[in-house]
């Protein structure tokens, strides 16, 4: 029986379809095209993984283009942080491009549209521009200087390149149609004066391009061939065809823009300019704070190139946007951190565990699986003592039946070490538990072979040798609003919603190994969850983030 076949996304279907209709393979190109103003986030792991993800089906370039058109807000920071985002994604691009490698031609290009009546030099404010582009059910008013002389236009031009008026006194506006119904063709604004360095060009420039002047004729410049944005620029795209038709040589490829819907997931926000106020206001601790959804945030916290691209796959390509839930997020970095973290063992909310019958200074090194789910992990070796560390929760003086962890007169197996029974406990002025006592089956040694290893118990817990543990940070990461749509509310500022117990540090104990684990890596304490080795531990205080919970009841559809 032949494999069913993967149909197509809308935009496979629409590249298919240029194919047929004479697009040459070798002339597809796409570009993945951030503004360097922020750090990435959750929502543009879905344009990388579009544009990348063609680049790969159809064998195609893809750009990595920068949309540096407002030194105002962009850093070479930004720049940095983003190449490493997509490499990390595990993604390579054909090109490093800027949209400022293009000023000079943009603004050639600029100038032959005012010798031929398509752009003109405005000197009213920008609010009242805005004042008379009016409405989409009610016609705009023209500028008083939109048939200003040609000759004017280009001399004031060049005086507004070369830095003779101040930031705010005048800009350059294509001449399209004041009484259309889209308003992005209501004489758009094309330059601004801004007197600011650039990261790149430095002062080379006292004018800058606008977005949508900057972005098309970008694509046209490179021949991407598929220009692919979310679906907020849906209406951009007359505008976008526009400014082609201004400068498009026949014997070159036109790009075509089409859009897909932006990703939103519960619980988070993706708003560029509401996650610079969380770190300007110190909500959080940076850019890459694990609470974030920015990529170096989840890569902090614990998250996988191939859990975010499988994330990805899941929500799939769509046309009209909804609301992602978060707990899809957590199901695929959980899938796959089973089948790569490494096991090891952690108690992070200690008692001291005392084997009244074994030897006094004995020692032993057990052997132990590092990843049941993987063929070739391997195993590597734990201390056990006569104390031990085991979790607070996993010991109740008395239970019913159906708790199947330690309790007095029970018994339980030791992971990967040896069958134990409670026999007492020891308790402080507050009654609380300070030690519990047990014994243990010399000859239940897991592994060993013997009848006693043999026998079954039904409960089994994880331990640390308390003479050879490791003292631990561990910080357990909690969602970062309160309500599933932070932003929803207009009239609400979004930071009334900030979940006070977002993040929570315990000490703990962890097993020897952990001292040599790396920044990143990803691991399971077993029985509580996944985590990471973070990038504040220390050679003396070793910090560890949790990156999802172990279990959950959610089922992905």
């Amino acid at each position: 029986m032949e494999e069913e076949k993967k149909s197509l996304n809308f935009i496979e279907q629409i590249i298919e379809d240029d194919m047929a209709n004479g697009l040459k393979k070798e002339q597809i190109r796409f570009r993945f095209p951030p503004e360097p103003n922020g750090y990435l986030h959750i929502g543009h792991t879905k344009a990388i993984c579009i544009n990348f993800g063609l680049g790969e089906k159809y064998n195609a370039p893809v750009n990595l283009r920068f949309d540096d058109t407002n030194p105002e807000k962009e850093e070479q920071e930004f720049v940095d942080s983003i190449k490493k985002d997509v490499e990390w994604l595990g993604f390579k691009w054909d090109k490093e491009l800027y949209a400022s490698d293009y000023f000079q031609q943009l603004y050639e290009w600029a100038v032959q549209m005012i010798k031929d009546g398509k752009a003109y030099v405005d000197e009213q404010p920008s609010e009242v521009i805005t004042e008379q582009r009016k409405n989409p059910a009610e016609p705009g008013i023209e500028s008083p200087y939109r048939n200003r002389p040609v000759e004017e236009s280009l001399d004031l031009f060049e005086r507004m390149k070369n830095g003779e008026f101040e930031e705010g006194s005048m800009s350059l506006r294509a001449q399209i149609d004041m009484v259309s119904p889209n308003m992005n063709l209501r004489d758009p604004v094309m330059y601004r004066i801004l007197k600011r360095p650039h990261h790149r060009t430095g002062t080379a420039w006292k004018i800058y391009p606008m977005y949508d002047w900057a972005h098309g004729e970008s694509d046209y410049l490179e021949q991407v061939s598929h220009s692919l944005c979310s679906l907020e620029f849906e209406n951009h795209r007359p505008l976008y065809n526009w400014y082609l038709e201004q400068v498009y040589d026949e014997s070159k490829i036109a790009p075509k823009q089409r859009e897909f819907a932006r990703m939103n997931v519960s619980y988070m926000i993706t708003s560029k300019r509401k996650l610079q106020r969380l770190v300007a206001e110190k909500v959080v601790t940076g850019w890459d704070d694990p609470r974030m959804p920015t990529i170096s945030g989840m890569r902090r916290k614990g998250f996988t190139p191939a859990s975010i691209k499988n994330f990805i796959e899941k929500v799939g390509v769509a046309k009209r946007e909804n609301l992602i839930e978060i707990q899809l997020l957590d199901f695929c970095v959980r899938e796959d951190l089973n089948k790569v973290a490494k096991r090891v063992m952690a108690v992070v909310d200690p008692v001291k565990l005392v084997i009244e019958n074994y030897p006094e200074g004995k020692e032993e090194w057990l052997e132990t699986e590092n990843n049941p789910e993987q063929e070739n992990a391997g195993t590597r070796e734990v201390p056990f003592s006569r104390e031990l560390y085991i979790e607070r929760e996993d010991f109740k003086e008395e239970a019913n039946n159906k708790f199947f962890r330690l309790k007095l007169g029970g018994e339980v197996r030791l992971k990967s070490a040896y069958i134990i029974k409670a026999e007492r406990v020891e308790k402080d002025e507050n009654g609380e538990i300070t030690t519990i006592y047990a014994t243990y089956d010399e000859k239940s040694k897991s592994g060993s072979g013997t009848e006693e290893s043999l026998r079954k118990v039904k409960g089994t817990l994880h331990w640390v040798s308390a003479i050879h543990a490791i003292p631990v940070d561990v910080r357990i990461y909690d969602k970062l609003f309160t309500v599933e749509q932070p932003d929803a509310e207009k009239d609400v500022d979004f930071l009334n919603f900030i979940n006070p117990e977002s993040v929570t540090t315990i000490k703990g104990f962890a097993e020897p190994s952990l001292k040599d684990v790396a920044v990143g890596e990803p691991l399971q304490f077993q029985r509580i969850g996944y985590f990471t080795k973070d990038q504040d531990s220390t050679d003396s205080n070793l910090v560890f983030n949790r990156t999802v919970t172990l279990k959950d009841s959610f089922k992905p559809e």
